[in-house]
């Protein structure tokens, strides 16, 4: 339970369908560890306090378990390796995948609980092949895409109650129940990065300076000065800081040689990615070609493609058309209709 709206009602939901609950926070940083003074993420003590309230008016068991060292292992010090190599992380994916379902899963097997219960908006399925994983019925708020790595295993002692429902619905539900959060807005912004500032951050975290370098057009050739390769990402154009008669976006980085070259809209696109640390929910395997709708990013549409992998365990996506701005470091993940077949974490985008 993060304090908000979403893992609340899904606590009322669960109790009101017959389990015995408890609620749990994670516990994953302090404000100091991320330079932050003041109480203002989705972690703070007022969102413990959110949560625990919550808890009291629903008459079930309150717990804040200490995750910081996993967090920081796992997602923070992941999130700065990926940006210092010239990738773009996902960490709400790996928060799932290291900490809600997998610490997590383990320490409630240590208490004996059935289920790990999140407010994610996603739907779990089950039949003769196994556990599948769907998109949530709200498209607004859909969840699957940073869920692709739920194994069988956490699929069938996962549920995700809201997952049926509209945010609207949802938040009906808890103002009907006098929830002290029903009116909470959602948080928009990585949780240990608040104001939105991935390079401050891993500045004032790292104590480093960034390393300034060249930039350099689709030929080779210095174009300019840049602040350093974390403050950039695939597809970006403000904050270059560079004149130029046509828009400039950021279309490759380079972290060995300490680049980041520039180029027009039409040097961002690519047909074809690879991607590697794969996991499949809905096949074994995809050793000959199957089509899917796939999905690059988060708000991402879904777009037509032919997927496979190779015996080296690598996934290869072909989209029947070039998307803009495949990064590395982001997961493309899989879909049959409503179905997550799977995912990867991006390697690398080819044109061709």
């Amino acid at each position: 339970m993060s304090g908000g709206v979403d893992s609340s009602v899904a606590a009322y939901l669960m109790k009101e369908a017959g389990y015995d609950c408890i609620g749990v926070t994670m516990k994953l940083y302090d404000n100091e560890d991320i330079g932050m003074a003041r109480e203002k993420t989705c972690c703070s003590l007022s969102d413990i306090e959110d949560a625990r309230s919550v808890c009291v008016k629903l008459g079930i068991p309150y717990y804040v378990f200490n995750f910081k060292d996993d967090f920081k292992e796992k997602v923070i010090d992941n999130f700065i390796s990926c940006y210092q190599n010239g990738m773009t992380p996902n960490p709400c994916i790996e928060c799932n995948r290291h900490l809600k379902f997998e610490h997590l899963y383990k320490r409630a097997k240590v208490l004996h609980c059935d289920v790990i219960v999140t407010g994610h908006y996603a739907k779990i399925t089950h039949d003769e092949q196994g556990y599948h994983l769907l998109k949530g019925v709200d498209d607004s708020k859909d969840q699957s895409y940073v869920l692709y790595n739920l194994t069988q295993e956490q699929l069938a002692h996962t549920q995700f109650p809201v997952g049926e429902l509209s945010k609207h619905e949802v938040r009906e539900i808890a103002e009907a129940n006098g929830f002290i959060n029903a009116d909470k807005p959602d948080s928009q912004d990585i949780c240990f990065v608040p104001d939105g500032d991935y390079a401050g951050f891993i500045e004032r975290y790292t104590g480093k300076t960034s390393r300034t370098g060249a930039f350099l057009n689709t030929a080779g050739e210095p174009i300019g000065t840049h602040r350093g390769v974390i403050h950039y990402t695939i597809g970006q154009r403000k904050g270059l800081g560079i004149s130029a008669p046509h828009p400039l976006y950021v279309c490759g980085i380079c972290p060995e040689q300490n680049t980041v070259t520039l180029g027009g809209s039409q040097d961002l696109f690519s047909r074809r990615l690879t991607a590697t640390d794969v996991n499949l929910i809905s096949c074994d395997s995809l050793e000959k070609p199957v089509r899917v709708q796939a999905k690059i990013r988060y708000r991402h549409p879904e777009q037509p493609a032919t997927a496979w992998c190779t015996p080296d365990g690598v996934l290869h996506v072909e989209f029947d058309e070039p998307q803009r701005a495949i990064t590395c470091g982001q997961a493309v993940v899989l879909y049959d209709g409503e179905t997550v077949v799977g995912g990867g974490r991006i390697s690398s985008a080819e044109k061709s």
